[in-house]
């Protein structure tokens, strides 16, 4: 009998440090800047990705020191799954915190970290780097997140 994957054998509190940063997908996503209507709090996604953000390889180009160099990076814990509300709906985090599988293209479930790419679900074709973008630019770089 085979054994269960880790992200369905263990709730996200019990993960080891190694396990929990495996579950990032590479996508991009949670990178990208994020505005908020006013009125009714609902929050848009632009193409707008933070300055660390290597884009072909969707990777933070720093992530060791993502917190220093950008202070409103936000370290994602599992202690935090009651609010991972914000995420892209396709996050690993946000999808396990809900009760719900990982994806076939996700790296862990098909064995290639390319695999996101190629679903289509990273950001690698249609980021910008913040430093490219005015910041008055903004609203007309905002997207809707396609349903998983």
């Amino acid at each position: 009998m085979a054994q269960r994957p880790f992200w369905e054998a263990k709730p996200l509190d019990a993960l080891s440090e190694s396990e929990w940063e495996s579950l990032c997908d590479g996508c991009g996503k949670c990178c990208l800047h994020k505005v908020e209507d006013e009125d009714t709090q609902e929050l848009f996604y632009t193409r707008i990705a933070c300055t660390l953000l290597d884009i072909p390889s969707c990777r933070c180009s720093d992530y060791p020191r993502r917190l220093q160099r950008v202070p409103e990076c936000l370290r994602l814990r599992p202690e935090d799954v009651s609010r991972f509300t914000w995420l892209p709906q396709t996050c690993a985090y946000r999808l396990l915190a809900e009760g719900s599988s990982l994806p076939d293209w996700h790296p862990l479930v098909s064995g290639d970290p390319e695999s996101v790419h190629r679903a289509g679900v990273s950001v690698r074709e249609f980021a910008v780097c913040e430093d490219e973008v005015d910041e008055t630019q903004w609203l007309d770089l905002v997207f809707d997140e396609p349903e998983p």
